[in-house]
C-alpha cells in the first residue's frame, strides 16, 4: 500500500446548532470516555469494525473470543493510528454485531478514539429489527436508547456517542417513521446526534420533516449514504440544515472521481462545512465449514480517502484547509453532544 500523504493543519470549529442549543460538558463520548472536540483530530466518520449479518433474532454477542477478533483486526487499526488517524466513528448498530467490549479493546491497544452508538436499523427489509420494535411506541423505544446513554450498554458502562438508525430507500413507512421519531425523542433527552442510513432524497426529506415536527433542528441529523442521490438533491438537503454524509469511497474504478465531483458541486455552493465523507469499510463475521467463526475483510482497508481521494481533491483545486474541514473540523462538529432545538 502506498504511504499516506495526509498532513494535519490547525483546527477551527464553528457552531452548528441554533441559539437554543444546549451543550453538555462531555462534548464527545468515546468507548473509553469523554474527550473534547479538539482531541478528535483526523477522523474517519462512518466506518465499521465488525458486523454480523445473521439477523436480529439470531445474533448473539459476542460469538467469538475477543482475543481471536483482536488477532485478525487489531493490526489494521494500529496502522491506521500510525498513519495519522486519531478517531473512528463506528456505525455498527445493536443487532448487527455491535460489540462495545471489542471496540474498547481496540481503542486501548491502538490509541484510536472510537465512538459507538445506540438505536435500531430498519433497512434491509427490517432483518435487523428486534420483534419488540413492532409493538412498542416511539417513547418506549427511546427509553431503551436513553437508558444506554444514562447507564451504559449491556452493563459495560460504555456509553454511546451518537444515535444510529437505518431506513429503506423509499418514503418512510410506519415502522421507519416510529424509529426516526424515537431518535428525535432520544436526541432531545441526550444531545446525541442522529446518523441515519438513508440513501434517497425522499426518505431524507421525510426524516427532516419528522425531526422538525418533534422540535429538533435538522442540524442534529446526518444523512448517511447521500452519495446515492444526485448532487442537486444533496445540496437541497444541506440547505435544509442537515449534514450530508458521502459514504463508500473506495479504490474501485471511477469511485474517486465520483466523490470528487460530488464535493466540487458542494464546494461551489459553499456548503463543505456541512459535509462528511467516509469509506464504510468493515469486517464481517463468517461461519466456516467446520462451524468455526472467521472474519472477512470488505472495503478499502480504511485508506481510500487518505491516499487517493485527498490526492485527487488537491489536483482539483481543493486546499489543505478545505480537506481538513472535511476530515477534522466537520466530524468533531457533527458528533458533538448538544441538543439542537428548533426555533419556536
Amino acid at each position: 500500500m502506498r504511504s499516506l500523504i495526509y498532513i494535519l493543519t490547525p483546527i477551527l470549529f464553528f457552531a452548528s446548532c441554533n441559539p437554543n442549543q444546549e451543550k453538555f460538558n462531555s462534548q464527545i463520548v468515546t468507548v473509553t470516555g469523554p474527550i473534547s472536540e479538539s482531541q478528535m483530530g483526523l477522523t474517519l466518520e462512518h466506518e465499521h469494525v465488525l458486523v454480523d449479518f445473521i439477523g436480529a433474532e439470531k445474533v448473539k454477542q459476542p460469538q467469538y473470543p475477543i482475543e481471536q477478533a483482536l488477532d485478525s483486526l487489531l493490526p489494521y487499526f494500529i496502522r491506521l493510528k500510525e498513519s495519522g488517524v486519531q478517531s473512528l466513528i463506528e456505525c455498527t448498530p445493536q443487532y448487527i454485531g455491535r460489540d462495545v467490549l471489542l471496540l474498547k479493546a481496540i481503542s486501548e491497544k491502538s490509541g484510536l478514539y472510537i465512538l459507538t452508538n445506540t438505536g435500531y436499523y430498519a433497512a434491509a427489509d427490517k432483518k435487523y429489527l428486534p420483534a419488540h420494535t413492532y409493538c412498542e411506541t416511539a417513547d418506549q423505544l427511546a427509553e431503551r436508547w436513553i437508558s444506554e446513554w444514562k447507564n451504559g450498554i449491556d452493563g459495560t458502562g460504555i456509553k454511546p456517542g451518537f444515535i444510529k438508525l437505518g431506513v429503506g430507500g423509499n418514503r418512510l413507512d410506519t415502522i421507519e417513521q416510529k424509529i426516526v421519531t424515537a431518535g428525535a425523542i432520544t436526541h432531545l433527552a441526550t444531545g446525541l446526534k442522529i446518523a441515519i442510513h438513508t440513501g434517497g432524497a425522499l426518505p431524507a426529506n421525510d426524516e427532516i420533516d419528522i425531526l422538525k415536527t418533534e422540535g429538533v433542528d435538522p442540524s442534529a441529523l446526518i444523512v448517511v449514504h447521500s452519495q446515492n442521490m444526485p448532487s442537486e438533491e444533496q445540496i437541497k438537503i444541506l440547505k435544509r440544515g442537515a449534514w450530508v454524509s458521502l459514504d463508500g469511497v473506495n479504490n474501485h474504478e471511477g469511485s474517486i472521481e465520483k466523490y470528487t465531483n460530488f464535493l466540487k458541486a458542494i464546494k461551489n455552493e459553499n456548503l463543505l462545512y456541512k459535509t462528511l465523507i467516509s469509506q464504510d469499510a468493515y469486517w464481517s463475521v463468517i461461519q466456516k465449514e467446520n462451524n468455526e467463526i472467521g472474519f472477512e475483510k470488505h472495503g478499502s482497508q480504511y485508506s481510500a480517502i487518505l491516499v487517493d481521494l485527498a490526492t485527487n481533491l488537491k489536483s482539483n483545486g481543493f486546499s489543505q484547509v478545505e480537506i481538513d474541514q472535511l476530515l477534522i473540523n466537520n466530524p468533531a462538529e457533527a458528533y458533538t453532544i448538544e441538543v439542537c432545538k428548533l426555533d419556536q
